[in-house]
């Protein structure tokens, strides 16, 4: 036995007697010379060093004036290159808080730093210790935990990211458990969230939000004010106080992926003014300089919102949508191009907002609706307006028809494909087509439900939700479709491209809208692909903004 492992041997039986003493003494604290030895000997050899981390944490509570020397010494064996007297001391930490809670949001502090281990067993040890430290005192451990999940100047960024990791993969989903009693405890870590928000990724954004609409106060029974509590929340993200940039891409991104998410609570009666506000103040009188991938993505926004706004924001909001509508529809033989999701998005934000005021569609169209207000404007003649509003209307369902023909014509091409197609790529081809022609018969469908009825001198405006938008997943067809050729939409459907999996990837989808324009290129004279390629990500990093919307 070589001379190191003989003064090893001493160690331990060392340790042990300690501990033997400790254990026997009716009052502890009279032990100080044993508790000292141990502390000593958490200096010595790496098995001394292993026990000792087992030891210290103990009897800690017995020594209150020994616990600076105790507990640095039990730091300095985390700090041990050695990884088996590491894991040691990490699981030790929890005990130190068995009998002296008040000391858990420091031991959670230096837990959340661990985190950033690439030892799995050290890691394992750190995610026990932590869990064990939750469940003891959940809400000092998650306030303790969440003050990593915030961005300061000093943040570590790999920290933050694995305490963020560590929230979503073992916090999350035992909510259930964790969260007692569970209203205190649920709006005590909303409050931790709201805090940590101040400059997150779309991913991280999305992820936070995830897990704020599964608690039971943001359930299906809670009241109005929670889900202006969560569109708040939105609003925040969406930088709605700032003055919008039209070159600031990634605030365009962040603002439309805000409006998506906000949609459910919008339909469960959250007020949907600040961001109509923002949209027709800043963004729209712009649009005709977004880039073309915003663009679609921004009307498809504007459809999903119109069925939530109240008649004053249908009021201010209708005008811009009347002008874009005209510059989206093209007069007769002019040789404009048509693009007919843009012109399916218009006409359904249009109808949902003209049903909420009728009357104010005289003076913008040419109606000639009275509900015995002085806003009827009957008086005045707008007969111009309606003539070129009606012609318009006219042409875009001559285009609309020929270009269902030749949809239609092209269906029955792909199926001729799909029957002599042999490999699987092949027919993975022809399906993207046939699906795509789908989509494209849908926009079409919808337009002509949509443009029939506004022909009258007092037309009826669609203020339901029978119009299934063509890029919304197809539901059971309506048994009577009187208004419109297509699908029921879900009042509370959220729209396309609630996905965030990437970063806030959200939005319609780029390669989705590209394929399907290319299924109206070429049919109609009037041509009509623009505005579908879609990008996402970019932007601005953490501590210089939010980014990877």
């Amino acid at each position: 036995m070589s001379e190191h492992q003989s003064e090893e041997i001493q160690q331990i039986e060392k340790l042990y007697e300690f501990s033997e003493r400790l254990n026997a003494s009716k009052d502890k604290s009279q032990n100080v010379e044993d508790y000292e030895g141990i502390i000593k000997m958490a200096k010595t050899s790496m098995k001394a060093k292993q026990l000792a981390s087992q030891l210290i944490p103990r009897y800690f509570k017995f020594f209150p004036t020994l616990s600076t020397e105790a507990f640095d010494a039990h730091m300095d064996c985390i700090d041990e290159e050695n990884l088996g007297v590491r894991v040691q001391a990490i699981r030790g930490l929890p005990l130190f808080c068995k009998d002296t809670p008040d000391i858990i949001s420091k031991i959670v502090d230096v837990l959340g730093q661990l985190l950033n281990t690439e030892e799995s067993v050290e890691r394992d040890a750190v995610h026990k210790a932590l869990m064990s430290l939750i469940r003891q005192d959940p809400k000092a451990s998650l306030t303790a935990l969440f003050t990593h999940a915030g961005v300061t100047p000093t943040t570590d960024d790999q920290i933050r990211e694995k305490v963020l990791n560590f929230i979503r993969d073992k916090v999350f989903p035992l909510k259930g458990e964790l969260l007692k009693p569970q209203e205190e405890m649920e709006r005590h870590i909303t409050d931790l969230i709201k805090q940590s928000l101040e400059d997150v990724t779309g991913g991280e954004f999305k992820m936070f939000m995830d897990f704020l609409t599964s608690l039971s106060i943001f359930g299906g029974k809670a009241p109005q004010e929670r889900m202006q509590e969560l569109v708040e929340i939105i609003e925040g993200q969406a930088d709605l106080d700032a003055q919008f940039d039209v070159l600031d891409t990634d605030h365009i991104d962040r603002l439309i992926s805000c409006l998506q998410l906000a949609l459910p609570f919008f339909a469960r009666g959250a007020p949907t003014s600040r961001f109509l506000n923002y949209l027709n103040k800043h963004i729209i009188p712009v649009f005709d300089k977004l880039p073309e991938e915003r663009k679609l993505d921004l009307l498809k926004a504007l459809a999903d919102i119109s069925p939530y706004t109240t008649a004053q924001e249908a009021r201010q909001m209708l005008p811009s949508i009347v002008q874009l509508l005209k510059k989206y529809m093209p007069a007769r033989k002019t040789g404009e191009e048509m693009n007919f999701t843009y012109v399916e998005c218009l006409l359904y934000a249009f109808h949902h907002l003209s049903h909420k005021v009728p009357n104010a569609t005289n003076s913008l169209c040419g109606y000639k609706i009275v509900t015995g207000q002085p806003s009827d404007r009957l008086g005045e003649d707008f007969s111009e307006l309606n003539k070129d509003f009606t012609e318009r209307l006219t042409t875009v369902e001559d285009l609309t028809k020929t270009t269902m023909k030749k949809l239609t014509q092209g269906m029955t091409e792909h199926n001729k494909a799909m029957s002599a197609a042999k490999t699987d790529e092949e027919k993975a081809s022809v399906k993207t087509k046939k699906q795509n022609t789908t989509t494209g018969l849908r926009t079409c469908n919808n337009i002509l439900a949509m443009t029939k009825p506004l022909h009258a001198k007092v037309p009826s405006f669609i203020g339901d939700t029978n119009i299934n938008l063509s890029w919304k997943e197809a539901t059971k067809p309506l048994a009577s479709a009187t208004t419109t050729i297509g699908a029921k939409r879900p009042a509370n459907s959220t729209g396309s491209g609630n996905n965030v999996s990437a970063k806030r990837g959200r939005g319609s989808g780029g390669m989705s809208n590209q394929l399907v324009n290319k299924a109206f290129q070429g049919i109609s004279s009037h041509g009509g692909g623009r505005g579908g390629n879609r990008r996402r990500g970019g932007g601005r990093g953490r501590g210089q903004g939010r980014g990877h919307w």
